[in-house]
């Protein structure tokens, strides 16, 4: 079948959502962390009544349900959910981001306008050889573009847009769900999957075009406690103990080549220190855990726990705590259960005429979740890159490929019902 996406609609699109400022906040406890990802959210809500998506709406903890209507005369057609985040990583500003749309990218270094530290360049990021004479999207400059996830987002409502507008698409029920919170490890937090009524799901957060990824780390989170001695520093004299300065001693001692996330690479596991606070009686460091293979959690944390115990013995007056908390595991555990959900998203791939590669993902998705929840849930490619950076950048084609992958995905669960 003849499939032709705006792509000049689809860009806009993207550029649109990504103004509005989504970034989610890892120290707060409310549901969603930050009250500013429901204006985007608000938004997608109207645009889908707007096309005709009646039942689409946003509940108190920040998620975006709806449903498009099955088309097809046969009723044992599965419920399928395709799924992004709308927040962006607090890992640098997401506050007046100004996309900007380069025409017919002419294969050179692009310096950014609004810092002209940074410049975007193939030596750095290769994959734009494969868009020269092609649109690209960046930033300015002094923000992330925040394509990780917004331009699944748009690529998701780009497609319900098709999809109610070409009804010569052959589809089952199509639910739409998009979450908040997703950066800070909580975007399946309060998601209710008895009301989003699907049987399996997409999310559309990954990078080059083709990609489908199945696999991700399995992690934890491990927090070492520290009790020191405290007393008046003025009068502490063989009687304080520092708990700050033991903490420190701990991130000393953590090996420096390997075992880290500056080393390691493919199927390689890590620990990794991100968050210290405290004050002299009573120190925390924060450490997250990762490997593919699930049972090598239990060897990491502890070793850890070990070098941990180790500073700690020269305190003798001194005390740890050593805490660990699961945060998601490996999809490919439940995956290799419903090989069908990824054979099917392959076979769209290669229907867009795109060569699939098959992905490890070092790192977790919604999907890393939904799938334990009971949601077998792959990755799709979206085309971001360089997430999380100044440099952030997403190719058009690639968004216009991931549309018709999804186009495609849709007709082929109802050609195989």
């Amino acid at each position: 079948m003849f499939i032709q996406v705006n792509a000049s609609q689809l860009a806009e699109r993207f550029m649109r959502y990504v103004k509005i400022d989504t970034q989610s906040d890892p120290l707060s406890n409310t549901y969603p962390t930050t009250a500013k990802q429901k204006d985007l959210s608000r938004m997608l809500v109207q645009e889908l009544h707007g096309m005709g998506i009646s039942d689409a709406h946003l509940d108190e903890h920040g998620y975006v349900y709806a449903t498009i209507a099955a088309n097809t005369q046969k009723k044992n057609v599965p419920v399928i959910c395709y799924c992004a985040h709308v927040d962006t990583a607090p890992d640098c500003s997401g506050t007046d981001v100004k996309p900007i749309l380069h025409k017919n990218y002419d294969g050179k270094d692009i310096v950014l306008p609004d810092d002209n530290t940074q410049v975007l360049t193939v030596d750095a990021y290769p994959y734009l050889k494969n868009h020269i004479g092609a649109d690209i999207i960046t930033a300015s400059g002094k923000t992330l573009l925040g394509s990780d996830d917004k331009v699944g987002v748009a690529e998701i409502m780009e497609f319900a847009y098709y999809v109610m507008t070409h009804p010569e698409i052959n589809h089952g029920e199509i639910k739409l769900l998009f979450t908040p919170d997703e950066e800070v490890g909580k975007g399946t937090a309060n998601v209710d999957l008895k009301k989003l009524g699907a049987q399996y799901g997409y999310t559309l957060d990954g990078g080059e075009a083709g990609d489908l990824e199945d696999e991700t780390f399995s992690a934890d989170a491990a927090h070492i406690i520290v009790n020191g001695v405290i007393s008046h520093p003025g009068y502490a004299k063989g009687k304080m103990v520092n708990a700050l300065k033991i903490a420190g001693e701990i991130l000393a001692a953590l090996p420096k080549n390997e075992w880290c996330p500056e080393t390691t690479e493919k199927k390689e596991g890590f620990v990794h220190p991100v968050r210290v606070e405290g004050i002299a009686e009573r120190a925390t460091i924060e450490f997250i855990v990762r490997d593919f293979d699930t049972a090598m959690l239990a060897q990491h944390e502890a070793r850890l726990k070990s070098i941990a115990e180790k500073v700690l013995r020269n305190y003798p007056n001194c005390s740890m705590e050593f805490q660990v908390y699961e945060q998601y595991r490996n999809m490919k555990e439940i995956l290799d259960q419903h090989p069908h959900v990824v054979s099917y998203a392959e076979e769209a791939i290669k229907r867009t005429g795109l060569a699939v590669r098959n992905e490890a993902i070092r790192g977790g998705t919604d999907g890393s979740r939904l799938s334990f929840m009971g949601l077998p849930c792959p990755n799709l490619f979206a085309g971001e890159q360089a997430i999380h950076s100044k440099l952030e950048w997403i190719g058009v084609k690639d968004m216009v490929k991931a549309v018709e992958t999804l186009l495609h995905l849709s007709m082929i669960w109802e050609e195989k019902a």
